[in-house]
């Protein structure tokens, strides 16, 4: 293992409730659909690509107007999270701050631009993480994603952590090893390595001992 690679939602933050209610001002100032926007609705689509996130939550609309509200919708994100930031996991900076001196560390998520950005900013994480990539920004898929940011860091064995199958998917895509964070959004019940809480990370030496990887 040469270097750390997280995801967002549902690993390093919980942004659901900031992110309900800043959709749901542009869904009402932008469109006409009857449409509530929930954190747990949210939470569903949570690492999806905004393709897919588009096609679940807008299917009532043409595919172009789908993709139009959400940028939209991601505009409103993005300001309203600078001053509404999402709520950090505990344990986050501190666990981070000690990563940081033994691996770099960075982030891949299937966010828009901008995203990463502001997490990083509103929680004072900057100084932690060497280089961030998403969706936004390849439009391809987050196993690529995690190779294109690979290749461009020289990383050749990284391990990727976050909560949902999609994560240990795009894994498997780009080749590397996944950590399942079982206090996030989703369920891996097929994840070798496992943490209960983010400080966990702090004895990942251990957690690749228990399974044979390091």
């Amino acid at each position: 293992m040469d270097s750390i690679i997280f995801d967002v939602d549902g690993t390093l933050w919980d942004s659901t409730d900031s992110v309900a209610k800043a959709w749901n001002l542009a869904i009402q100032e932008n469109s006409s659909l009857d449409l509530t926007i929930t954190d747990d609705l949210l939470a569903g689509v949570f690492g999806k690509t905004m393709t897919e996130i588009a096609d679940t939550l807008f299917s009532a609309l043409p595919e172009k107007e789908r993709m139009d509200l959400l940028e939209i919708c991601f505009g409103y994100e993005n300001r309203y999270l600078e001053t509404h930031p999402g709520k950090i996991y505990e344990g986050v900076t501190d666990t981070l701050a000690a990563l940081s001196r033994q691996y770099p560390l960075f982030i891949v998520s299937n966010c828009q631009r901008g995203y990463i950005e502001v997490l990083l900013r509103t929680c004072a994480l900057e100084p932690f993480i060497k280089d961030h990539l998403c969706f936004g920004e390849t439009q391809t898929s987050k196993g690529q994603t995690i190779r294109t940011l690979m290749e461009r860091n020289g990383l050749k064995d990284p391990v990727y952590v976050g909560d949902t199958q999609g994560d240990a998917d795009a894994c498997a895509e780009a080749g590397i090893s996944f950590i399942f964070a079982e206090y996030g959004f989703g369920n891996v019940p097929d994840a070798d390595m496992r943490i209960r809480r983010f400080s966990d990370l702090e004895n990942i030496e251990n957690i690749y001992k228990q399974t044979d990887k390091l």
